[in-house]
């Protein structure tokens, strides 16, 4: 990566009001320069410059090896960077819990994941620094803003947001289809709509077969696609144009990472999203070891 990304800090001043509102300006309108260039698609590295491997159980298994050894030797920086997912975890759930929000809890949490990839850069590059050698800390996720691909790595968080609505507004109105208009006044009373309506089984069905044709696209566009993009300066389509190689090249694999990642995630969020503090940063660095085990480019870093 570039050398001013690793340089140690400044000294700063104490800034008033003004300054710090006019430098939020300025970093704003820089974000969305570079998300302009990024949709221009400026790639400086070629779809054929991203050679991939084949990737074995043993390879996810080896990241998986590799992720824990990250979360144990950071692991005061890392819980202190992934309190934001339970903390979002608990806002989803209180919203929902509300009894207009009652039937969308299911789709709030299971849609959260597909945003799990773009919240996780940050531990990506925790993982670049360790492995290059350099000073590592929780503050060092920050210098992803400083990436050459942060114009692209934005675009492509957006995609996926705007996917997450996409699930939500199509989850609501399977309910409303199956189920008719109107809230449940709690979750025990949406529990039994669904086991003793006739509705509540096609429900079922339909919304998580629904769920998964998302679960699986954003895998697929995702698994390596941000990774990639703050490893080298490339735009948006051919980073995904790799995962998506990287997942048809290695489908029965990679629907086994999938199988994995939703599996800890599940289980991390039973108890009140608690455990995602610790599996959110056991998935991302591993993501970033999977990465470096399944693309080799051959172009040199900016």
């Amino acid at each position: 990566m570039a050398e001013s990304r690793d340089t140690a800090d400044t000294p700063q001043h104490i800034r008033n009001p003004i300054e710090w509102t006019a430098e939020g300006a300025v970093r704003a309108t820089n974000w969305l320069a570079a998300v302009g260039r990024a949709a221009k698609g400026t790639d400086q590295v070629d779809v054929d410059d991203v050679v991939l491997r084949d990737v074995t159980s043993d390879d996810l298994t080896a990241a998986l090896k590799s992720g824990m050894d990250d979360v144990l030797a950071l692991r005061s920086d890392v819980v202190a960077l992934c309190l934001l997912y339970p903390i979002v975890g608990v806002i989803l759930a209180s919203v929902a819990f509300d009894q207009a929000f009652v039937p969308m809890l299911f789709p709030l949490a299971a849609g959260f994941a597909l945003l799990g990839p773009f919240f996780a850069v940050g531990l990506y590059e925790i993982s670049r620094r360790r492995e290059a050698g350099l000073e590592t800390g929780w503050r060092h996720a920050l210098d992803v803003m400083g990436s050459p691909s942060f114009g692209a790595i934005l675009l492509l968080g957006i995609g996926l947001f705007a996917m997450y609505v996409a699930w939500l507004v199509l989850a609501q109105i399977l309910y409303d289809v199956t189920l008719g208009p109107g809230s449940p006044a709690d979750m025990g009373a949406l529990l039994r709509e669904v086991v003793t309506e006739p509705g509540g089984v096609v429900l079922l069905i339909l919304g998580v077969g629904t769920g998964a044709v998302f679960a699986l696209v954003a895998l697929a566009a995702a698994a390596i696609s941000f990774p990639l993009l703050l490893d080298r300066e490339v735009g948006v389509r051919v980073a995904v144009t790799a995962s998506l190689r990287l997942f048809r090249q290695n489908t029965s694999t990679m629907l086994t990472w999938g199988a994995m990642v939703t599996g800890l995630l599940v289980v991390a969020s039973l108890p009140a999203f608690l455990g995602l503090v610790f599996v959110m940063p056991l998935l991302g660095h591993a993501t970033w070891h999977l990465y470096r085990r399944a693309v080799v480019v051959r172009a040199p870093r900016p």
